[in-house]
């Protein structure tokens, strides 16, 4: 049973738990999502989300939360930033094309799980609050469109290459949200500030940010190197790189980073080294040293096959030393067709045709 409460003070108890357990910033907001559903639509129409057939799954589940949850009137939206300041550069592996270039968000424990507890255990503190009450957490689990809700919640605006932007803290932060029952006053959704800039349309590998905020899925790295459980089409794998999981190009270019904090979560910082290591050191990782070593990591839900997909395509791309070259010729040997493409593409790009 709920506790009558006043609204306007709990919100701002709201937002002081969320930052006592961790989130940088908490923000309330309305479940009035249909702008969003109708861009949603229309990217589904022009098939920009390639095989990711769950966006696609749950109808208008995805942009009315009410028809999600039954109940929602409201949504707690946080954000927790995930940039580590003591580690290699992104843009400094782009030009070692023998390193790794993974994902920043990836390089340490698996987000879900750490804002998924952060978010269960501000539910409690409401709780203790207000009594029982009807709510439920979400971080990238489910039919959610968090970075609209983000914007309505004033966590930042949506960029052109459809990230969400805050302007003291750029790019590099997670969100989740918490559906609630509760009649919680809302804030002010934040307003636009990328202007007349297009340095992540222009610095796209692929030219998958094909206007903006219309990103094709189907021509971006972080699609084919972790959506994606096929091949990868050739006319991609150059564009690709040392890029094994994700790309953070976009991000790396938008001057609204420069205002970037470094995380204070020891979760996220990186583990094995995985911010500055060799691409044939990886390569040769057997499987169970991958799931060992990708263990509580976002890296191990692509599985170890299209771990050695990525992985070739990058060593096809590198400087081709002698060790590179045998240890494709090594793989070529017991693995699967998937891999075996993908390495003999490498080899051949390389001008080392078996």
């Amino acid at each position: 049973m709920k506790t009558a409460v006043d609204q306007d003070k709990l919100a701002k108890q709201i937002k002081a738990w969320g930052q006592a357990l961790g989130f940088q910033q908490v923000g309330i907001s309305d479940t009035d999502l249909e702008e969003a559903g109708a861009h949603l639509n229309s990217w589904l129409d022009n098939q920009f989300h390639g095989d990711m057939e769950y966006m696609n799954k749950h109808g208008s589940k995805r942009y009315r939360p009410e028809e999600l949850e039954p109940g929602t009137y409201r949504i707690i939206s946080v954000r927790m930033d995930y940039s580590s300041g003591d580690i290699t550069p992104y843009e400094d592996l782009l030009q070692q094309p023998d390193k790794a270039a993974i994902s920043r968000y990836a390089l340490g424990r698996d987000y879900h799980k750490v804002i998924r507890k952060r978010l269960q255990q501000l539910a409690h503190k409401i709780e203790q609050q207000v009594g029982e009450f009807g709510y439920r957490v979400f971080t990238d689990s489910a039919p959610v469109m968090e970075k609209a809700i983000a914007e309505k919640a004033g966590l930042g605006w949506i960029g052109k290459h459809s990230n969400v932007l805050n302007a003291k803290a750029g790019s590099w932060f997670f969100l989740g949200e918490i559906y609630t029952d509760l009649a919680l006053p809302v804030d002010e959704k934040a307003s636009f500030h990328c202007g007349s800039c297009r340095k992540c349309l222009d610095a796209c590998p692929t030219q998958a940010i094909v206007a903006p905020f219309k990103v094709d899925a189907r021509r971006c790295i972080s699609y084919l190197t972790i959506e994606n459980h096929g091949a990868i089409p050739v006319e991609f794998r150059k564009a690709m790189g040392n890029r094994i999981y994700g790309c953070d190009d976009c991000q790396m270019v938008c001057p609204w980073n420069k205002f970037a904090t470094p995380t204070l979560e020891a979760d996220f910082s990186p583990r094995h080294h995985l911010d500055d290591i060799e691409l044939l050191t990886l390569f040769r990782w057997d499987e169970e040293t991958f799931l060992a070593k990708t263990a509580g990591s976002p890296i191990r839900r692509i599985g170890y096959q299209a771990w050695q997909r990525n992985i070739a395509v990058a060593l096809g791309n590198s400087d081709g030393s002698e060790d590179i070259v045998q240890a494709l010729k090594d793989k070529l040997v017991n693995t699967s067709d998937l891999v075996r493409e993908h390495v003999e593409w490498a080899l051949e790009n390389l001008g080392a045709h078996t």
